[in-house]
């Protein structure tokens, strides 16, 4: 797999969001710097940050020091809202979700495994969670599947 989607080299903890009580995952600088807006994206500072993927939730970011970035100062704020799946390829939960049910679905999760075992993906700055989309795929396969 790309660099991206493999083990980070910084250890992923959690707290649990200020405001909506979500354990969330940490997040590295990077994704951070990527994410904000500018000119917010200049007052992050060095404490370890954590992304709220609630999307009722108004907070994107909060820090271990109590700093926090509402959700509208990500440049992803949008795509939040919208389920995204896929941040890097532009792949909506709902557009997988009705490929699951076309029986069409296997064309874009090889598409998007083949494009991260090159490397062509960019989860840590595209991904508001810093994170590889692939654990989500399997999650919405499980809960098709559940449903059937």
């Amino acid at each position: 797999m790309s660099e991206c989607c493999s083990n980070s080299p910084s250890k992923i903890t959690e707290q649990d969001c200020p405001q909506c009580g979500t354990s969330c995952k940490s997040v590295g600088t990077k994704t951070l710097y990527h994410q904000v807006k500018f000119p917010e994206n200049q007052a992050i500072n060095s404490d370890r940050y954590y992304f709220c993927p609630v999307k009722t939730c108004a907070v994107g970011y909060f820090s271990t020091a109590g700093s926090m970035i509402p959700k509208q100062q990500l440049r992803s704020a949008q795509n939040i809202q919208e389920d995204m799946l896929c941040y890097c390829f532009d792949i909506s939960e709902a557009q997988y979700r009705f490929a699951l049910q076309a029986n069409t679905a296997e064309s874009i999760k090889h598409f998007v495994i083949e494009q991260t075992r090159s490397g062509t993906c960019a989860c840590e700055i595209r991904n508001p969670s810093g994170q590889c989309c692939l654990a989500k795929f399997k999650r919405v396969e499980k809960e098709i599947a559940h449903c059937d």
